[in-house]
């Protein structure tokens, strides 16, 4: 800290700017609370969907190997595939103190396969369930993602209060009883 001389109006500037700082703190703390309340959600909202995930997945194995012991390796790996160039996913984003937050939802639109040779409820069971799959997957990684980003805002909130706490303010009490004590001597 630069040498400044003590003055009374140096210690009501020092006062104000250990006010703005306790505000700040304040400020930082109640943030960390909202953004600790949030990533709690989203943890509930990333283990639910992530059940929904590994059901739909196992579901996706089962289908697979229905098809396959329909149609061979080979009849799955040449069955036509849909086309999902005309696909995409939609998100809705939203803001919680400066993070922002995403749903998404995969928006499966795509064209119809060309017609299979020898076409079987297995393998059409094989492609609704792998779409269905996919959907849930675009919900996972949204959710993935909003747990990140609120988890390094926090981070980077709580170290800030704890600044604010741990030295700052400290150094600022110190500074101003040191301010005090020599205005004592001076009268």
């Amino acid at each position: 800290m630069e040498e400044v001389t003590p003055t009374r109006s140096a210690v009501i500037e020092l006062a104000e700017e250990q006010r703005a700082m306790r505000e700040g703190y304040v400020f930082l703390d109640e943030k960390c609370l909202l953004l600790a309340g949030e990533m709690l959600r989203q943890i509930r909202q990333y283990s639910l969907f992530k059940m929904e995930f590994a059901a739909l997945q196992q579901q996706a194995t089962v289908s697979l190997r229905a098809a396959v012991q329909r149609h061979g390796m080979d009849g799955v790996q040449c069955y036509p595939a849909p086309d999902l160039a005309a696909a995409s996913s939609e998100r809705r984003q939203r803001k919680l103190m400066g993070v922002l937050l995403q749903e998404a939802a995969w928006l499966a639109t795509a064209q119809p396969a060309p017609a299979a040779v020898r076409p079987s409820p297995e393998a059409a069971a094989c492609e609704l369930a792998h779409r269905t799959l996919l959907a849930k997957a675009a919900q996972l990684a949204a959710t993935s993602g909003n747990l990140e980003r609120l988890y390094q805002e926090y981070r980077r909130a709580s170290r800030r209060a704890r600044a604010l706490q741990d030295v700052l303010l400290p150094e600022l009490d110190q500074t101003m009883r040191q301010f005090e004590v020599r205005l004592e001597e001076l009268e």
